[in-house]
């Protein structure tokens, strides 16, 4: 696709980078058949060549209005297009650039301005939340349902383990994570004690920046990964194995920090560093699998289980099926999920931003997942086990958690 820079951006490292995206689509549209906006609402521009046509449109320099912006917003960045596109197209990174631009160029209303500070000061602030969501579970009988329901269930959390061994990993403390669902990262702890790790929350880290990132706050974002290589470098220098980020959507972004902090000269090869060191749950585990088998216990009745990867594990991250693998060899039957490609409508703060779209593709996902009777659902991230959770009777639980329940008590 040619493109003909404007002046505002034709000398930027931005421009630069979206002008050689451009060139890369063919135009073949393959990418709309798996875009899940373009399949609810059947507008060219809800789908990814059609959102690329307007960035290009205003990297030429034609008109940018609230139009361009809508037609951004209501992207879900799950990347499905960049798993089906045949030229490698990184969409992904265009949206974010355009996005980028358009947040420049078009002032947003001052009601759309103060939601999204406040969601960022809500959903980044771990005290406040876990406050809240203690005074919610305290007054869920007061609470209106539609409410009540979007609380996660509240599930034992085991003890971390103590420190004892030589090899260690750390672990992404997150912002929304420890407050609603503190179970997950002490359970991938509990798992990785089992075959001699040491599972590592270094103080000072924190939200992993994709919240900011995603709502157009650079610098905030910026500063949170930053914040984070402090956090983590000096348990690199002294051997740390890996970074585990236990929610696929953080690992996204932590597998980004080289890309975005790729100008910034103070931290630049240390965020090339932490990105090539994260790693998602299941690919520590998969390698780990033949020591961990003896502890797991494979009589605990059969139970049927809806898988759901995130759009961040599968398109993201590119680890589609491996889910699978490990819960079929913990001897549990997988029910059959239609269309499992397309995103169940979380995506960060989508679902509080976009709330009737969010609210017809979990529709669509819940029916999908739950047309095999399971007895529970499996997921790899907290946005979508909550999502999913608010509108269903059946367990979402992470599927580390279903891994950890069953450990055998004795070593």
């Amino acid at each position: 696709m040619e493109t003909r820079l404007a002046d505002f951006v034709r000398d930027t490292a931005e421009g630069r980078e979206a002008e050689a995206i451009l060139r890369s689509c063919v135009h073949c549209g393959f990418c709309t058949a798996t875009c899940p906006t373009y399949q609810l609402l059947g507008d060219e521009l809800d789908g990814p060549r059609g959102r690329i046509y307007l960035i290009k449109q205003m990297l030429e320099g034609a008109a940018v209005t609230a139009k361009t912006q809508l037609h951004l917003d209501r992207c879900l960045t799950c990347r499905a297009c960049e798993t089906t596109c045949p030229s490698g197209v990184r969409y992904g990174r265009l949206v974010d650039i355009g996005r980028h631009l358009v947040e420049e160029r078009v002032p947003r209303p001052t009601r759309e301005r103060v939601q999204r500070w406040l969601l960022r000061r809500a959903l980044l602030s771990r005290p406040l939340l876990a406050l809240a969501t203690a005074a919610a579970r305290a007054a869920r009988p007061l609470l209106p349902r539609a409410l009540a329901q979007k609380l996660p269930r509240r599930h034992t959390v085991g003890t971390w383990p103590r420190r004892r061994h030589a090899r260690t990993m750390l672990v992404l403390h997150g912002c929304v994570q420890p407050a609603l669902a503190p179970a997950i990262d002490v359970a991938m702890a509990r798992v990785l004690d089992r075959v001699g790790v040491s599972l590592i929350r270094a103080a000072g880290s924190g939200c992993c920046g994709a919240l900011s990132h995603h709502l157009s706050a650079a610098a905030e974002a910026r500063a949170l990964m930053r914040a984070n290589i402090d956090a983590w470098w000096p348990h690199v220098e002294r051997g740390a194995e890996a970074i585990v980020v236990t929610a696929s959507g953080c690992g996204v972004q932590v597998r980004q920090y080289g890309e975005l902090c790729h100008d910034d000269p103070a931290y630049a090869e240390r965020a090339r560093r932490i990105a090539a060191l994260a790693r998602d749950p299941v690919e520590i585990v998969a390698p780990e699998w033949k020591r961990l088998a003896p502890f797991v216990a494979m009589d605990r009745g059969a139970l049927r289980v809806a898988c759901h990867t995130p759009c961040t594990l599968q398109h993201g991250l590119r680890l589609g099926g491996r889910v699978e693998e490990i819960l079929e060899a913990l001897g549990l039957e997988l029910t059959p999920v239609a269309d499992a490609h397309l995103c169940c409508g979380s995506a960060g703060t989508y679902s509080l931003l976009q709330p009737v779209l969010a609210e017809a593709l979990r529709k669509n996902k819940l029916a999908a997942l739950e047309s095999g009777k399971p007895d529970l659902i499996a997921t790899a991230n907290i946005g979508c086990l909550m999502h999913l959770g608010a509108a269903t009777q059946r367990p979402v639980r992470h599927w580390i958690e279903i891994l950890e329940s069953r450990l055998r008590s004795d070593d």
